[in-house]
């Protein structure tokens, strides 16, 4: 079953076209949106969730049409954006207080689980997280009302190395364990290497692939170059991909 399907994704803004974008994410996998910085990945992510108002394309969660069931679909999605803050004078306990209103799922004891792994104290005001930190809060919201299905735009951005390789690994028992369905974007490719199970890569608006990660490096070895002995990374397609003037 796909927990997640986009078909004919479009959205235009002056200057830039998200184009034709379609992808299917299956139940209890982890699917990496790649790209470089102003390819379309955040407003791909804000377009399916109808942060933004895409200008086509149809959207389906846990197999319903999302538009005609947002509010029921969004009870089973967990949502982590950049450039979303909070107060900076509150303290996350009582951001925490507003945000379970809106969930009829929440779980007070996943909530405090996830606070002490991520080593969050209840009191702290947000003017008193650094970036990671406050990563690490609104993923723990996220995760707090048994979300099937997690939407997040540049998760590991500003955390450490070992924080990062602690997310990846929660990723990783989530779906695992649980069967929850994960949709990342990331600009840092040893997160997919280490984690995904599937690939999509826009690049200037266009869908370039979606594939399960084997299927994805293999559809780009023709980039290899004369003298190549070792078929190529995700990182050295990537690389080869922008420096491209030419469709691939």
């Amino acid at each position: 079953m796909n927990i997640l399907s986009v078909k004919g994704l479009m959205k235009q803004y002056p200057g830039f076209l998200l184009d034709n974008i379609s992808f299917e994410l299956p139940e209890g996998k982890i699917m990496g949106l790649i790209g470089k910085n102003g390819a379309g990945k955040s407003t791909t992510l804000k377009s399916i969730l109808n942060l933004v108002n895409p200008d086509a394309g149809t959207i389906e969660m846990f197999g319903k049409n999302f538009f005609e069931n947002e509010e029921e679909c969004k009870q089973d999605i967990g949502v982590v954006l950049g450039g979303i803050d909070f107060y900076n004078h509150k303290k996350l306990a009582d951001i925490t207080t507003v945000t379970k209103r809106f969930y009829r799922n929440w779980d007070d004891q996943a909530y405090e689980k996830y606070m002490k792994t991520f080593s969050l104290a209840p009191d702290k005001k947000v003017r008193e997280l650094s970036s990671g930190m406050k990563v690490k809060f609104m993923l723990a919201l996220a995760l707090s009302h048994k979300a099937r299905l997690l939407i997040l735009d540049e998760p590991t951005s500003g955390l450490d190395p070992v924080s990062r390789d602690d997310l990846l690994g929660l990723f990783r028992q989530l779906v695992e364990g649980k069967g929850i369905s994960i949709l990342f974007s990331t600009h840092i490719i040893t997160d997919l290497e280490k984690c995904a199970d599937y690939i999509t890569y826009i690049k200037d608006g266009q869908l370039l692939r979606s594939a399960g990660k084997s299927d994805f490096i293999k559809s780009f070895q023709h980039l290899k170059e004369p003298g190549d002995k070792a078929d190529l990374s995700l990182e050295e397609i990537m690389i080869r991909t922008e420096r491209s003037r030419y469709d691939v």
